[in-house]
Formats: C-alpha cells, sequence, structure tokens
C-alpha cells in the first residue's frame, strides 16, 4: 500500500498592486449559452481593521445581492473558512483520518492553542435593515432570511465580525514558514454560489472554491509598517492616523478578493508594453541567491501573460501580482501567493502554473469542488505549454509527466471518476492524479481527437464564451462541437464520468493484412504508423464512427470503426514488418506494450 500511495503522489503543482482601474465589459451575450443562462452577482464592501500583534481584526461587510436566479431563495449561506483551522474542524479529522494526508496539515490543526487557532465569528446580520436568525454550522453560515428573496431581486446584508487569523497551516494564515507576516486567502464571509443545480454551500474540508461574481470595495487599516499586495486597485494614497494606515482597494469584476502583507515585504513593479503592471511582493531578508531568483522572475513572468494572452484569450485587468506567501502556491484574483525560497527552476514553474490559473480559474470560474480538473488539469496543460515554449525545449509532447501520471493512476486500482467531488477522493494521490495529470490529458488528448488547430480554436472560444462566468465539462465539449461539427459527447462520458480506460492492441500481422483489437472499454479513433517490407512507411487513419466525423489529417484515411465491433481488420497494398498505434503517445492508452508489432 504504501509504495502505491508513493507512486499516486502527483507532483501536483501546487505547486497547489497599485494601478489604475481599467473598466471590464462583462454585459457581452454570449452565444454558446442559451438565453435562459443566468448567475448571481454580489457587490462586496468591506472595512477591516487588523490588530498585527494579536492577529486579529474586525469587520463590516456590506452585501448587494441580485438573485438572477428564477427561484424564490428562503435562505442564504456563507462560507467561513477560517473556521477550519481549530481542533476537530472536519478539515483536521479528515487529515488526521485519510490513509495518505498532505504533509502541511497533518495533526498540526489539532495541535493549535487558542491564539493559534482561525476564526470569523459573526456578530449581527440584517436583510435590508432588519435583523435575521442565523447559525454557524463549521464553516458555513446557514441564515434564514426574514423575508424570501424573489426572482431579480436586490437585497442588502449588513454584518458585523471579529475574526483571527490562524498560524499558517493551509493557503491561510499568520508566520508561515518562510516568515511572511499575514497570508489572507479566504479570510471573509464570503457568500455561499447558488446556480442551475442549487446552493454550494460545501464545508471547507481540503479542497478549492466556488463563489459569486461581483465587484469589491475593501478599506484595509493595518499597522503602517506594513507593506500589502494583493487583489484590487488602490485608490489613491493610504491615509495614516494613530499609526496605522487605511488603503482602500478596489476590484471589479471578481469572485474573491485576497492580500498579503508583511513589514519587510520589497515591493518591485514591471510595466509590460501595453499590457499590465506587474508586481512583485517578497521579503528584503531572503538570502541573495533568492532575491536574484525573483529579479529575474520578473521579465519571465511578462513573457508568461504574453504566452497566455496569445493563447487562451486576452488578460482583461491592469495589474497581476507575484507574492511571497502561503504554503506552496495557490492561485487568486489579480494575483498568485507562492513561497519564495525555491531554485529559479522551480518559482518559474510555480509562477506558470499558478498564472494559468488566472485563465482556468479566475476569468472561466469552474465550481472547483465538483469540477477539480477542469480547473487544475487546464492550468497544467496550458502551463506545460508556456514552460515549454519559454524554455525553448522543443519537447515533442510537453505533457508526457501528466499521461504517465495518468496513466499510472488508471493501473493502480485507485483510480476515482472525474464526477467525483474533490473532497470524496479515497486518497489524496488519487485526487492529485485525478485532478492534475487525468484533467490535463483531458484536455492535450481532445487535440488527438479533433485535431490541434482545432483544440487552439477550441481553447479560444471556450475563453471568448465563457469569461466571467462559470463554465461546466460539457461547456468545453459542445464549444468543440461548435468548432468542428463533430459528435463529442462519448468522449466526456468515458473519460470523465467513468474510469473506462484506452487499450488498443496488434492482434495480427499477416502479410498485407493487419488486425487491430479493442481491449478496453473507452473508444477512440487511431492513427496508424505502418513501415513495410520495402522501407517505406505510412500513416494511416481508423476514424471513430460514432464520432460522426474525421480530424484534419495527411494520413490515408480508412474505414470507421464501430465501437461495438472488438476488432477491425484491413488490407493494406505492401508485405507489413512493423505497426505502431499512436507513435505521437498524445493517445492515453494504459497499456503501450501491446501497441507495436514487429515481423520477425
Amino acid at each position: 500500500m504504501k509504495k502505491i500511495l508513493l507512486n499516486l503522489a502527483v507532483t501536483a503543482m501546487v505547486f497547489s498592486c497599485g494601478a489604475t482601474e481599467k473598466p471590464i465589459d462583462n454585459t457581452k451575450q454570449i452565444d454558446a449559452k442559451p438565453q435562459s443562462y443566468w448567475q448571481q452577482h454580489v457587490d462586496y464592501s468591506m472595512e477591516i481593521d487588523m490588530d498585527v500583534n494579536n492577529f486579529q481584526y474586525q469587520g463590516k461587510q456590506k452585501l448587494v445581492y441580485t438573485n438572477n436566479s428564477p427561484d424564490v431563495l428562503n435562505r442564504v449561506y456563507y462560507h467561513l473558512y477560517f473556521n477550519a483551522f481549530q481542533p476537530d474542524s472536519e478539515m483536521d479529522v479528515r487529515s488526521r483520518t485519510i490513509k495518505d494526508p498532505d504533509p502541511r496539515v497533518g495533526d498540526r490543526i489539532s495541535k493549535l492553542m487558542p491564539n493559534e487557532i482561525g476564526y470569523i465569528k459573526v456578530n449581527s446580520l440584517k436583510q435590508n435593515g432588519s435583523s435575521i436568525s442565523y447559525e454557524t454550522v463549521g464553516t458555513v453560515l446557514e441564515v434564514q432570511l426574514g423575508k424570501p428573496i424573489q426572482p431579480g431581486e436586490k437585497v442588502t446584508f449588513d454584518m458585523l465580525f471579529d475574526a483571527q487569523v490562524p498560524k499558517q497551516i493551509r493557503r491561510s494564515g499568520r508566520d508561515n514558514k518562510e516568515g511572511v507576516a499575514l497570508s489572507m486567502t479566504q479570510w471573509y464571509p464570503k457568500l455561499a454560489e447558488y446556480d442551475d443545480e442549487g446552493w454550494h454551500a460545501d464545508p471547507y474540508i481540503g479542497r478549492e472554491f466556488h463563489g459569486v461574481w461581483g465587484d469589491f470595495d475593501v478599506k484595509l487599516t493595518i499597522d503602517k509598517n506594513y507593506v500589502v499586495g494583493g487583489t484590487g486597485y488602490k485608490q489613491g494614497e493610504p491615509k495614516v492616523k494613530s499609526g496605522k494606515k487605511t488603503i482602500h482597494f478596489k476590484a471589479p469584476k471578481v469572485h474573491d478578493f485576497t492580500w498579503a502583507a508583511d513589514p519587510d515585504f520589497v515591493h518591485d513593479t514591471f510595466q509590460m508594453p501595453n499590457g499590465p503592471t506587474l508586481n512583485f511582493y517578497y521579503k528584503k531578508d531572503l538570502e541573495q541567491n533568492y532575491i536574484d531568483s525573483w529579479k529575474k522572475l520578473q521579465a519571465d513572468t511578462a513573457k508568461l501573460m504574453v504566452f497566455f494572452s496569445e493563447n487562451v484569450g486576452d488578460y482583461p485587468y491592469d495589474q497581476y501580482s507575484v507574492i511571497q506567501g502561503g504554503d506552496g502556491g495557490m492561485e487568486y484574483a489579480m494575483c498568485t501567493l507562492i513561497t519564495g525560497k525555491r531554485s529559479y527552476g522551480s518559482l518559474l514553474g510555480v509562477t506558470a502554473h499558478e498564472m494559468a490559473h488566472t485563465w482556468f480559474q479566475f476569468l472561466l470560474a469552474t465550481n472547483e469542488a465538483k469540477h477539480e480538473w477542469m480547473d487544475e488539469g487546464f492550468t497544467s496543460y496550458m502551463s506545460a505549454l508556456a514552460m515549454n515554449a519559454l524554455r525553448e525545449e522543443k519537447a515533442k509532447n510537453p505533457l508526457s509527466g501528466s499521461y504517465r501520471g495518468y496513466i499510472r493512476l488508471a493501473n493502480s486500482g485507485f483510480e476515482q471518476p472525474l464526477t467525483t467531488h474533490a473532497d470524496r477522493y479515497s486518497l489524496n494521490g488519487a485526487y492529485g492524479a485525478a485532478a492534475y495529470s487525468k484533467g490535463a490529458v483531458f484536455i492535450a488528448q481532445l487535440g488527438y481527437i479533433i485535431g490541434d488547430d482545432n483544440l487552439e480554436k477550441t481553447i479560444k472560444k471556450y475563453y471568448n464564451d465563457f469569461s466571467f462566468k462559470h463554465p461546466k465539462p460539457l461547456d468545453i465539449v459542445r464549444t468543440a462541437e461548435r468548432i468542428t461539427d463533430f459528435e463529442l459527447d462519448w468522449y466526456l462520458m468515458d473519460f470523465a464520468q467513468t474510469t473506462n480506460t484506452i487499450d488498443y492492441s496488434i492482434k495480427s500481422v499477416e502479410g498485407k493484412s493487419i488486425t487491430l483489437e479493442r481491449v478496453g472499454l473507452m473508444p477512440m479513433p487511431i492513427d496508424l504508423s505502418v513501415t513495410y517490407t520495402d522501407g517505406t512507411t505510412e500513416e494511416f487513419y481508423v476514424p471513430l464512427q460514432m464520432m460522426r466525423g474525421e480530424k484534419p489529417t495527411s494520413a490515408t484515411k480508412i474505414n470507421d470503426w464501430a465501437w461495438a465491433m472488438p476488432t477491425y481488420t484491413f488490407e493494406t497494398n505492401k508485405t507489413v514488418k512493423s505497426v505502431e498505434i499512436d507513435a505521437s503517445q498524445m493517445m492515453a492508452d494504459v497499456k503501450r506494450e501491446n501497441n507495436t508489432f514487429t515481423l520477425d
């Protein structure tokens, strides 16, 4: 068991702001959704007073919530994420009972002292000026409305709360292992999302997040010596009074707000020509080799920004910040928090991954709890391409590591389908291999199925149609269908909704006759490379009948293969010496040893 768990432990990239506001057009109708599509909207106004001596803060929050749904809402829910960092919380117990706990968490939560725990305590809550009842249940605030919210209605919620920043354990907290004072992520009462599937008020057990799109207006009061960076555009100069300063931020069209602060932060900026301002916050007491890496990172981050904008879609904000903090690497709106004591290759790699999340989560805002593979997997795919381009590695398959990770999982006996809720995986290693590796293979292999050019068009249309929305798995597949006019529902069903595997073999070769066999249950079109006894070669393409189309290819196209037929035989024009299924290895065949045949 131990060996298997180690093999499943993915190098899953857990490694996973001052600028002028730029208006973002979020009013266009997207052409890939029916007119009945809707999503909720919330505007946050918050005033926060932080005491850096005891790491406690007081909050005043005003929400204007617009019910764009066709439903009458009798309740609402808030996430109180900091409550996870208390002994016997669900996060604590899950970490102490799962077979392969995240080593960053382990049993550390269970050992927190009262002044080290995290909490958010709601002191009062009003709906349109009238007090309403609520109950804190772990990391969720359950709110019984005084009056139901009607479809199309705007409601104002006013809240007063107290909170304490936990000792840094997972993503958030104070005094991380590199000495960063405050990594303030998921730190405020955050309204849960409601969509066509209902409420998503998941407890915070270990995975990631889902939020309502809106605008943020945040006034943060903190010790005047602290340097602060994160989400949002600074509004003018801070106001200083009695040893503290108040910084005013505005963040348009985001679904989260994050900040980090430390009295010893260096703040560098890198202005991209005709692009956003890049901010870099890191500790001034880092060893010189690390400081050199942070300086070198700045120009390369600009190159990454160009790559993602060209290959996915334009970055719509006026700034992006790379901030030392947290416990590894984690994406947030307009910024990322990463640990900074790394080799340069690691620093660049984690920055590439977390920046790619800006597109695949903070602009294409999937529900990470339900569709974690669309977030982590698509990010892993695009960041691998970016690193390959930036380093000029020219790898034939930049996703080869993801393919190996997925195939190892598929053959392990521990795989669960990608429909599994992120918190319901039996093993952390199985979650990592599924979300990061199989998710990346999903999008890379889609290129094998429909052709690389069509995949590039699909990704760009997906971004154009679903940025500032909450896309679901069917949306990426339907986008590909619109680009190609193929039928692709079988791909989503088999690869994401089951653990069916791809396994094709060469059953026999006799003279000019080749017989292939489908061993696994999952269907695929087949690329076949044939070498003849006279030394010449020929590429063949076997279309999948249920796909109702063929990818663009220069290979010789032969008859369709119907899935239910376990074998497929065809005749060549010359005597065959050797055959290989999918020489590119872009098809995730889980047993490649039966993919080749050579005549003795």
